[in-house]
């Protein structure tokens, strides 16, 4: 029987919990339960602006994937739509959900999640991103609600997704962690666009019975656009299926507990669900406020390794001024790090997609960069903030292009670097932080040691770095790339709960630079 206090809902195993996500979402949206606090809506608010700064710069410069699909929707006019990035032209709103959804995660920059919540003991450790924001920002298109909606909208669908990725582990199975978004997509576009709790049930059924996606996307030696438009493409048929629930259709009830869906095929049980749903709906608890920032564009479980080296030019920083000292870089680090950025395929990437996700590529970019800016400035620079250090060296899109890949600086870094696996020591220790360490040594036998590296900058368990002051210069980064002045996108992502239903129907109405192709 669903459990409510004053600041959650405990749906348990043995209940219908497709329906008790749809009656939450349901309550939730028309106010009738919860009260975020304020550090939830802004913190929000944040990962909101960084997602949209991050698919504003890969549009700009024409990535391949996000340029495809906004076409696709642009051909899916309507007279009453959702907007695409840049356009004020009414789409589908499933198709601007895709569009948008594939802009935000084309760089592989914007915020993750680990699905880690001790204090439940719900620690199935999923990974997950904070890429469905254009669910939310359609439904209120469509609806002609206002910012404040909007944002709610935001909150309940990290909390649905965050939580389902603490309890259920898809990566265990080589499912992709999408259907948990698409899960959360579908439950709040409904609420937001009128639908019924049972509606919701019967298109939250349909997604998890017609449209699993397998890992697949993400495996092989040199990946395709398919990884990165993966949350777009399930959030897309999520959408359709809720607007088929809407029209009558009836999808499977209580997927959650049918015996041959993806959840009970993996973890059996004898006719519960597998896991308690604790859902968060006033306060400062909610999944939002675990998850964490990238400082720039890399794989996240690269970061303990980035805040290791940064650690390390700051106490030498004649590592930067004179890397021909470096013999050997040695990084350690947990599962699943090791193995989806350790893959000996992921040495020699040939494109961003894959150097993105190559721990040996990642590292050797930064010490690059470090290297430029000594001959620049000096080794006094590294005397600044670790804060400074972090917006200076921070990894941009073009870290990952087609010249800084083949760049011979980096080739010849990446050389000297060696990734291991640092077994229960490390294992342990994640999903709660990103367990790393880093070990330089010098020509004269000088061994840097960085040592354990558990909560880099943008982990949410940080309390070190002053990450406001690090997102503004990311969200210039970006902004700069995107448009000549972002300034004004920024001020109206980040104030996005004091926007009106018209300001919400104008928010993409803006022009894009025209900037050179990217080349990966």
């Amino acid at each position: 029987m669903t459990t409510v206090t004053e600041t959650f809902v405990t749906l348990p195993k043995n209940s219908n919990q497709a329906l008790g996500i749809g009656e939450f979402a349901v309550d939730f949206m028309n106010r009738s339960i919860g009260e975020p606090s304020n550090t939830v809506l802004d913190r929000t608010a944040l990962f909101f602006t960084d997602a949209v700064l991050c698919g504003l710069s890969a549009l700009s410069v024409k990535t391949n994937a996000p340029i495809v699909l906004q076409n696709e929707a642009l051909e899916y006019t309507m007279k009453e739509g959702a907007t695409v990035f840049g356009s004020s032209v009414c789409v589908r709103p499933e198709k601007a959900i895709l569009a948008n959804a594939a802009a935000v995660r084309e760089w592989d920059s914007n915020g993750t999640n680990f699905g880690f919540n001790p204090d439940l003991g719900h620690t199935a450790g999923e990974f997950g991103h904070n890429d469905f924001y254009a669910v939310p920002i359609a439904a209120a298109q469509i609806m002609k609600l206002d910012g404040g909606d909007a944002l709610r909208g935001m909150i309940l669908l990290d909390e649905i997704r965050g939580r389902l990725a603490e309890v259920f582990s898809l990566k265990t199975y080589k499912i992709d962690h999408v259907v948990h978004g698409a899960i959360a997509s579908a439950a709040v576009y409904g609420a937001m666009c009128g639908a019924t709790a049972e509606q919701i049930e019967s298109a939250i059924g349909m997604t998890v019975a017609h449209y699993i996606p397998w890992r697949a996307i993400r495996a092989g030696k040199q990946l395709s656009d398919s990884k990165g438009s993966s949350a777009a493409i399930s959030t897309e048929v999520a959408i359709l299926s809720m607007q088929r629930s809407m029209k009558g259709f009836r999808g499977p009830r209580d997927i959650f507990r049918n015996p041959e869906s993806v959840f009970r095929q993996f973890e059996p049980t004898n006719g519960d669900s597998p896991f308690d749903l604790v859902l968060s709906h006033s306060g400062d608890d909610f999944a939002v406020m675990g998850m964490h920032f990238k400082i720039g564009l890399y794989e996240h479980q690269s970061a303990g390794a980035l805040q290791g080296l940064l650690d390390l030019i700051q106490q030498n920083p004649s590592i930067a001024v004179e890397p021909e000292k470096i013999t050997s870089i040695h990084i350690t680090a947990y599962e699943p790090a090791f193995g989806i950025i350790g893959d000996p395929a992921k040495r020699d990437p040939k494109t961003r997609q894959s150097a993105d996700h190559s721990m040996v590529y990642i590292v050797s970019a930064m010490l690059r960069k470090a290297q430029e800016v000594a001959k620049q400035e000096g080794a006094e620079f590294f005397n600044r903030s670790n804060d400074e250090v972090w917006k200076r060296l921070m990894l941009t899109p073009y870290d990952f292009d087609a010249d800084a890949i083949s760049h011979p600086t980096a080739r010849a870094i990446m050389e000297t670097i060696s990734f291991e696996h640092g077994g229960k020591e490390y294992d342990e220790k994640y999903p709660d932080g990103i367990p790393t360490s880093m070990k330089i040594t010098l020509t004269d036998g000088t061994v840097l040691d960085s040592g354990f590296v558990m909560y880099p900058a943008g982990h949410a368990r940080n309390t070190v770095a002053n990450l406001d002051d690090i997102l503004v210069a990311k969200f210039k980064m970006h902004g700069d790339i995107a448009m000549d002045n972002p300034s004004s996108v920024i001020k109206s992502c980040m104030g996005v709960a004091e926007l009106n239903p018209e300001d919400i129907q104008n928010l993409w109405s803006f022009e894009l630079a025209d900037r050179p192709v990217y080349r990966d």
